[in-house]
């Protein structure tokens, strides 16, 4: 079956036109986590499944929010970091949502030859998605890039789509008992900017166009929802997925200097231990760390973090022992498989490495540092062709589709018929 599958990697890269600028994804497993607890109520709502449909961040500090296909949400990093509650970033996987549920992804689809320039990041999913499930028609279906002007006005909704989201979007975070003071919010950061010229908006608005009647329609089912008590959870998992995205992306001496009193206290920990790994201090950081592991002590993503610092710092066999634990405590996670690959990889346990990378891979096809892990796995397996084919995903992933081609030339010489 993996032939098969890469045969389809193959083929597609040869017939798919070069794209414009690749994004990239930031890629944590504990981020999306907490987004994904965040997500789960809103897409129960709207009868899409929470399983299948994954909120991913973008590396970009711009604003903006966007769906593809039918699987994904896409939030910037900026989008995220924007916000100031758990409504406020639930509002914005609502609307993105009822987007893919109110049919808006298909009609776009239809007009996907008028997008000269739809490579991007969506073609490379497509291509990658494909060989992960063997079905080429998958790949097709996610082939809509994301970059150019012509990209963007292929992403953009009209005003009556804009208003059908945002009525579908209020109606899900009702039933979810989410705030619509949320929605509202969000329409407020926007809602100076329709007067300045396209280049002056913030990508979001460009793609998603506001009028005064949005913005008063959230102000007005705002004010009449019932009141409701504070979802705890949510604030908890909003602000884990905050503290955590600030804290790597947010210079380490921003993060030590901000009053961090109203984060609870493991966030608060993780959050230090962060910027104090990325200034060196490693021992401080994992004094931080251990803070945090204490309150929750059975917390994958909190050990995952501790492997992570190590690593970092090359204590690699300290780090191969520390994502072991990670493992035993979420075996499935694709990214904790991932991490501890990379450490057995590093440490010269090569066969083992291979096998956990492999594993990893299969649960999830989108993150090119375990692509680049995974081919040199090969690599030193004396696997060159499937080190080629990999290398190829890896670059069809991050939109250097030139190079994609290259590598999968040179997986095809070697691969069996």
């Amino acid at each position: 079956m993996r032939i098969i599958n890469s045969f389809i990697v193959l083929l597609t890269l040869f017939l798919t036109p070069a794209p414009a600028t690749a994004i990239s994804l930031l890629r944590d497993s504990d981020i999306e986590h907490a987004l994904q607890q965040l997500a789960r109520p809103i897409l129960q709502a709207a009868d899409l499944p929470s399983e299948r449909v994954k909120v991913l961040v973008v590396d970009d500090l711009q604003l903006n929010a966007f769906v593809i296909d039918n699987h994904h949400i896409f939030l910037n990093a900026g989008m995220v970091l924007k916000t100031n509650s758990a409504s406020m970033l639930q509002s914005i996987i609502a609307h993105e949502a009822a987007h893919i549920a109110n049919g808006h992804i298909a009609r776009r689809a239809k007009n996907i030859k008028t997008a000269r320039s739809a490579a991007g990041f969506g073609m490379a999913l497509g291509i990658v998605a494909g060989a992960a499930g063997g079905n080429v028609a998958l790949g097709t279906g996610l082939a809509i890039g994301l970059n150019s002007s012509a990209e963007l006005n292929y992403l953009a909704y009209n005003r009556s789509e804009e208003s059908s989201a945002d009525q579908s979007a209020m109606q899900y975070m009702r039933r979810a008992g989410v705030s619509l003071q949320g929605m509202a919010d969000v329409l407020e950061i926007f809602s100076g900017q329709e007067s300045l010229l396209p280049a002056r908006q913030d990508t979001y608005l460009r793609s998603h166009p506001l009028s005064r009647e949005r913005l008063r329609q959230a102000r007005s089912n705002a004010a009449t929802q019932s009141p409701s008590k504070p979802d705890l959870s949510a604030e908890y998992w909003y602000a884990r997925a905050k503290a955590k995205l600030a804290a790597f992306l947010r210079p380490p001496s921003t993060i030590l200097a901000r009053d961090q009193r109203k984060l609870p206290k493991d966030l608060r920990a993780i959050s230090l231990a962060i910027a104090l790994s990325r200034q060196g201090k490693l021992s401080e950081a994992l004094n931080q760390l251990r803070i945090a592991q204490g309150i929750r002590p059975r917390d994958p993503f909190y050990q995952e973090l501790y492997a992570e610092l190590l690593m970092r710092n090359q204590k690699f066999s300290a780090a191969v022992i520390a994502y072991e634990k990670a493992v035993a405590m979420a075996p499935k996670d694709s990214l904790i498989l991932a991490g501890y690959g990379r450490a057995l990889l590093v440490n010269n346990q090569i066969s083992m490495a291979l096998k956990t990378l492999e594993n990893a891979r299969a649960r999830d096809f989108r993150s090119t540092k375990l692509l680049r892990d995974l081919a040199v796995a090969y690599a030193r397996s004396n696997k060159p062709e499937m080190a080629a084919l990999v290398t190829a995903e890896r670059f069809a992933l991050q939109g250097r589709l030139k190079d994609a081609k290259i590598h999968a030339r040179r997986a095809v010489l070697g691969l069996p018929t």
